[in-house]
């Protein structure tokens, strides 16, 4: 009989116990047993499938960084720490009804805050990695896709979101590509690698077992957004808005945005970023205003190629004036400027920017990007022409089509070109160190590296001169 006591006092005291570390456990440990997760997974393909693509492509990606190190491998291990709290967020989906938009973001808070890890290390002073660092944050922002809760929640279907997110880091994963392509093999490959994880890997994955969203439980334990708040002293200091957050924080100078994970909050959540897009005062109007003529400045006929001088800074500036025309200039060290809410009919001027990063997210009539310092353009579709003036240690990267790209007086541009935009008309003119960057036939080689010509041999040939460029050894 005493041994049986002590038998049943000891499972209460390890039952206690294992309650006791669970209340006090970080927000990435979960209150339900690891026996039932462990049979849920057994039970069910998606969470089977999902085990095969972390231990295969996120796997290689940390083979390669681990070869790497440092700093690389530092963000290698946030991605798979992610992907891990994906997979533990899904098979929670289904043992929990529903929830509101304050439950999701208290239920999703375990990736969100691995998203904020991976902003976070890419701020302060950049590093060798940055690229690498880069390219790992923004594209943890599609594993939001579980955020989806149908097509009233404002962001795109899974498969879309996917898509568009690695968009944004492909850019930063390219530049890895380019900057290894001779040094170092490892890093390709982990380029390579990071790319996979997302496409094919998670689209795929998201078209087949979850193309319309998480199907939630509907028996299961409701989500309890947050506790009720008891009186005491004064709350500290808010933490960072999350990017599943129903609240949709204002901008202030104060509290800067940090990267693509503010950008998905606004966008998703209708906040204050795509409010204050669409809302133009009428003191905002180029027609109502005496400090702008509407005019694209352009350059003087014999002025030679040199770093752009700014003859006047005015205040940042991101908006849409009369309809046609937005305006982004003065933006400098902002890495996360988005464009979404656009058409065929409207045009983009980049005026002023320095050390920033624009995002044009659907098809615009035309594109110029003018006396700009180290800026980076991604756009899909434009009608007209992308045209580049005046500008220094730019990149622009066309994800679509575009008929014409024109770089006029620039000094150092990289330009890459998607499959679909390798008709492009490129036209150049005073410009220097001019690159272009074409896709390889095959999915898994390397791009392939175009300098266009700034030299040019003029013969006098059957009474006419005849111009071609000149060819450099080794070119």
């Amino acid at each position: 009989m005493e041994a049986e006591l002590l038998s049943r006092l000891e499972k209460a005291v390890s039952k206690l116990e294992a309650i006791s570390a669970a209340a006090t456990s970080s927000s990435r440990d979960f209150d339900f047993s690891a026996a039932g997760d462990a049979a849920a997974a057994a039970s069910d393909p998606a969470i089977a499938a999902l085990d095969d693509l972390i231990e295969s492509r996120v796997g290689r990606v940390l083979t390669a960084a681990e070869k790497i190190g440092g700093k690389v491998l530092e963000a290698s291990v946030v991605l798979k720490e992610a992907f891990s709290a994906l997979r533990d967020l899904l098979i929670r989906v289904k043992q929990t009804q529903k929830p509101d938009l304050a439950g999701l973001g208290e239920f999703l808070k375990p990736l969100n805050e691995l998203i904020m890890k991976a902003n976070s290390l890419t701020e302060g002073k950049r590093s060798d990695s940055f690229n690498h660092q880069k390219s790992v944050a923004d594209s943890l922002s599609a594993l939001a896709w579980i955020a989806y809760t149908g097509k009233d929640c404002g962001m795109s279907m899974p498969i879309a979101h996917v898509e568009e997110s690695w968009q944004m880091a492909e850019f930063y994963n390219n530049k890895v590509l380019i900057e290894f392509k001779n040094k170092d093999p490892n890093h390709a490959e982990w380029a390579k690698a990071m790319k996979e994880v997302y496409l094919p890997g998670l689209r795929d994955y998201v078209k087949t077992y979850y193309p319309l969203g998480p199907v939630w439980g509907t028996t299961g334990k409701a989500t309890v957004s947050a506790a009720p708040k008891a009186a005491g002293p004064a709350p500290p200091p808010a933490p960072p808005a999350s990017i599943f957050s129903s609240d949709s924080p204002k901008p202030s100078s104060s509290q800067p945005k940090k990267g693509m994970s503010a950008v998905f909050n606004e966008l998703s959540s209708g906040g204050a970023l795509t409010s204050g897009l669409r809302k133009v005062t009428d003191d905002m109007k180029t027609k109502n205003r005496t400090d702008r003529s509407g005019v694209v400045p352009v350059a003087e006929k014999d002025q030679p190629v040199r770093s752009p001088a700014f003859s006047k800074t005015g205040p940042p500036k991101l908006e849409l004036q009369m309809g046609r025309k937005w305006a982004v200039e003065n933006q400098i060290g902002k890495k996360d400027l988005v464009i979404e809410d656009c058409d065929s009919k409207q045009s983009v001027y980049v005026f002023g920017c320095k050390d920033s990063v624009l995002q044009i997210k659907g098809k615009v009539n035309n594109i110029t990007i003018d006396k700009c310092t180290k800026m980076g353009i991604l756009f899909k579709d434009v009608v007209a022409a992308c045209e580049i003036v005046n500008c220094n240690s730019v990149e622009v990267q066309c994800q679509g089509s575009a008929p014409t790209i024109s770089v006029d007086n620039t000094a150092g541009c990289q330009l890459y070109l998607s499959k679909d935009s390798l008709e492009t008309s490129i036209t150049t003119a005073k410009s220097s160190e001019i690159n272009v960057m074409v896709p390889a036939s095959e999915a898994d080689a390397d791009w392939g590296e175009h300098s266009l010509p700034q030299q040019y041999l003029h013969t006098f040939k059957d009474g006419q001169f005849v111009t071609t460029p000149v060819s450099h050894s080794g070119a």
